[in-house]
């Protein structure tokens, strides 16, 4: 439902009388920047746009929402690939200017609200020398990330994000704001560990901070493309050996140097000390001339800016995504190829494997079910160009049926796209699906809040 404006000046005043941020209406000079997130595909106008700047706002925002009868989109840091933070002709509730970030080096603690993007994250908590498991690119925001489980250069050492969550407060449909933790509404707090946006609209979240860096050893290499299968051969000999201290990431690109080589590239982050790193990074150096050679002592908080400009806003985004057991002879053949055929120069093949601590829970520790060896492959289309829509979207789905046949039951939910998201949000979740429904039909049983990875109420089925 839309809002009729010419009806509505008195409420859109009294929410505007309320709220701590600003209304945006179409036409006021913030509402276009504002209502654009970083995919260029999406490209939604609000009726109403509440800029929020603590709980209190998000309160009185949610209640118009659902007063005035409007579709609510709720935006964090403003990646969202799949567009759902972003809705047309209903309210959209922006969190982007809730910044605040309290450390507590003592306690190894942080609280930060949900507008904090990575890249703020990471500088406010590697003044104390410390970090958590978080995005790989600056620009992603730490609230979409956290809800959906949490990849990261940490995760082989610390676990995935959700598993360095001691807290969040959350506004529910109804007006409250609770505080869901192991100790106080300890099953919220399992749900909201991998269940998404779907019980409330989170404000904040209070993560265990672990001694990393300011210097760690990692960075980029990058071979020709020709010793891909080396590269990914490498990545099976990590999560074989579970060595905790390096995770890594591979990824079939092009070089930075806007030439349109094809490359194999390697990301590297291990935090073990420098006599424990170096042999690895050798390793890795050996394993093909290298094109690029970037591996060293390397600040972390700018080993997690080298992804940055890679991933512009507003270029055009279509992600698909699985998971695979192993990389066989079969997958990596797969990949190899459809590679070659890749229409657009910006767009990738990556490969993620999540070990060690990652892999330690049992899969209904967290909603985040996964917990098993192996793979995840995302295969990433992008483009500038609106003409070239049709090729890099038949580009990705053509790559993602391919990899099918070898694919695990799931995947990451932070990777799916608007399709898989109405079609494959129930099996990414496996057997923590009907417990998470359970918790819908709870805090949300008329599903106000569905603009997500959508886990329906039982009565909606």
């Amino acid at each position: 439902m839309s809002l009729d404006m010419k009806n509505n000046v008195a409420q859109l005043d009294a929410l505007s009388a309320r709220l701590s941020g600003a209304v945006l209406l179409s036409g006021d000079s913030d509402y276009d920047d504002v209502r654009r997130v970083h995919n260029g595909m999406i490209d939604r106008r609000p009726a109403v746009i509440a800029r929020s700047q603590g709980a209190a706002d998000v309160v009185d925002a949610l209640a118009f929402g659902i007063e005035q009868g409007l579709e609510v989109a709720v935006r964090g840091g403003g990646h969202n690939v799949a567009g759902r933070a972003v809705c047309e002709g209903g309210l959209m509730i922006d969190l982007s200017l809730m910044k605040g970030i309290w450390v507590d080096p003592a306690n190894r603690r942080v609280r930060a609200q949900a507008g904090v993007c990575w890249a703020e994250f990471n500088r406010a908590t590697q003044l104390h020398g410390l970090a958590t498991t978080g995005g790989a690119v600056g620009t992603t925001g730490i609230a979409g990330l956290t809800l959906g489980g949490g990849f990261g250069y940490l995760m082989g050492k610390y676990g995935y994000t959700v598993d360095n969550l001691v807290s969040v407060e959350l506004v529910t449909v109804d007006g409250e704001v609770l505080t869901a933790s192991e100790q106080e509404n300890s099953e919220l707090f399992w749900g909201l560990r991998g269940g998404g946006g779907n019980f409330g609209i989170a404000t904040s979240f209070e993560y265990a901070l672990h001694p990393v860096g300011p210097v760690v050893h990692g960075g980029l290499v990058a071979f020709a493309e020709e010793d891909a299968a080396g590269t990914l051969a490498f990545l099976r000999s990590l999560a074989e050996e579970s060595d905790d201290d390096i995770t890594a990431v591979c990824s079939m690109t092009h070089a930075p140097d806007g030439s349109g080589r094809k490359l194999a590239a390697m990301l590297v982050c291990h935090c073990g000390g420098q006599h424990r790193a170096e042999p690895v990074l050798d390793k890795i150096r050996g394993l093909a001339p290298p094109v690029i050679d970037r591996l060293g002592p390397i600040e972390y908080t700018e080993l997690n800016l080298l992804l940055d400009p890679g991933f512009p806003k507003l270029a055009m985004n279509y992600w698909k995504s699985c998971f695979v057991a192993d990389l066989t002879d079969e997958v990596v053949a797969i990949l190899n190829e459809q590679f070659r055929l890749c229409p657009s120069t910006m767009s990738k093949l990556i490969v993620e494997s999540p070990h060690g601590a990652a892999l330690r829970k049992k899969p209904d520790a967290t909603a985040f079910p996964h917990r098993s060896k192996g793979f995840s492959i995302m295969i990433l289309a992008q483009w500038k160009d609106s003409k070239e829509t049709d090729a890099n979207i038949a580009w990705a789905r053509e790559t993602y049926e391919r990899l099918l046949p070898h694919a695990q039951q799931g995947g990451y939910i932070n990777y799916l796209d608007e399709d898989d998201i109405e079609n494959r949000t129930r099996q990414v979740l496996g057997a923590n699906f009907q417990r998470l429904q359970a918790l819908k039909d709870r805090y949300d049983p008329q599903n106000i809040l569905h603009l997500n990875q959508n886990i329906p109420p039982s009565l909606a089925n």
